[in-house]
């Protein structure tokens, strides 16, 4: 009986311990697949992120910043990339689909648009569903385990086909650390352009603005169809921004009343002069940085003046440019016979003669040999 009891209990702990092994298993192949599966879900690695993580400049390397605002207009054969393909297909999506699935799955945050006063903290967050509201795009939202939950929007209900443009903010910036001129772009804003329903021009409506260092990682994996002639995707999205291939129209600077080009000058003309001057400005800065070696090789030499030209010296040459001509007049003149050689040495004698000082001497008074001088005057 005893061994019975005895043999009843080890069966059943040793049920026990197997039970517990496979809750175990179980437990960590579930562990498991929810990590591949949020893996799968973020599409980025830890060493992706770190990869594209940039330590910004402090104000200490930074003496010189100057923010430009820039407008991509999509219409333009240059900006294409980034509106085509209109639809997704065969993974390929243009940048304001990847935006905005981007935000709806919560990897990106945005920022209200403030007009020229952008601050990127936690208290300018937008809030997508807030801002799908209010420019009217259609979602819907599943619960997602216990969390916020998770914002679909259907694929036909974005609008891509109304984002005509984008803003661009720009930093260009003097590093004292490489002793260079960067420019970096901070953030995108997608522009709406949407029809009233009077019709007439498109109104612009700028949606929000969106860190560019945030969207860097996912834009470096979609590459782009750049050329109709080459359809090979050589690059990518951010490719097409680092390596400028995009063409920007500055449309303002930040100044101090905070105005925009159209603003401070209302005349057309008067803009472009101001767009002119302003991208001279950004080129020629970093020229008037240094100083070129060839001209300051120049400059250092003796005689040069202060453009690298050579002075021409003051030495005996100049004397023998005069004799130069001495001779040359003496051939001019006829030569003397030979007779009257010795008359002319005794000429250039006397001549060197009277060239030095003599005292003067009063005339001779006439003598009383000589015949008398009668008066003009008739005499009786």
């Amino acid at each position: 009986m005893r061994s019975s009891i005895i043999f009843v209990a080890a069966l059943v702990a040793a049920l026990s311990i197997t039970f517990e092994s496979l809750a175990q298993s179980s437990v960590k192949i579930r562990t498991g697949a929810a990590k591949r599966a949020e893996e799968a879900d973020n599409s980025l690695s830890i060493r992706a992120q770190a990869l594209y993580d940039k330590q910004e400049l402090s104000p200490a390397d930074m003496p010189w910043m100057r923010v430009i605002y820039r407008s991509i207009d999509l219409k333009q054969d240059a900006n294409l990339p980034l509106y085509f393909p209109e639809e997704s297909m065969e993974g390929q999506e243009n940048l304001f689909r990847l935006i905005m699935r981007l935000l709806s799955d919560k990897k990106v945050e945005a920022f209200e648009y403030l007009d020229g006063r952008e601050i990127f903290t936690d208290e300018y967050k937008i809030k997508v569903s807030e801002m799908l509201e209010r420019f009217h795009i259609l979602y819907s939202e599943k619960e997602s385990g216990g969390k916020s939950p998770r914002i679909v929007i259907d694929p036909s209900d974005v609008p891509a086909n109304e984002v005509l443009s984008y803003y661009v903010r720009e930093k260009w910036m003097f590093d004292q650390r490489n002793s260079g001129v960067t420019c970096e772009i901070e953030a995108l804003c997608p522009v709406l352009h949407r029809v009233d329903d009077f019709g007439g021009e498109p109104i612009r409506y700028p949606m929000f603005w969106i860190k560019y260092s945030d969207l860097r990682p996912y834009m470096a994996q979609q590459y782009i169809l750049t050329s109709s002639e080459n359809n090979v995707r050589n690059y990518t999205i951010d490719d097409f921004f680092r390596l400028r291939m995009f063409e920007g129209e500055i449309y303002k600077t930040m100044n101090l009343r905070n105005m925009s080009l159209m603003q401070l000058y209302p005349e057309p003309a008067a803009q472009d002069s101001a767009r002119a001057a302003i991208e001279k400005q950004l080129e020629s800065f970093e020229k008037g940085l240094w100083i070129d070696s060839q001209q300051e090789s120049v400059a250092a030499k003796k005689g040069g003046d202060s453009d690298g030209k050579p002075v021409a010296k003051a030495d005996a040459s100049e004397p023998a440019s005069a004799d130069v001509k001495g001779n040359a007049t003496e051939k001019d003149e006829p030569k003397s016979s030979v007779r009257s050689s010795r008359g002319s040495s005794d000429n250039v004698k006397s001549s060197s003669s009277s060239r030095s000082k003599t005292p003067r001497t009063k005339a001779p008074k006439a003598s009383k040999t000589q015949a008398p001088v009668r008066s003009v005057r008739s005499t009786k």
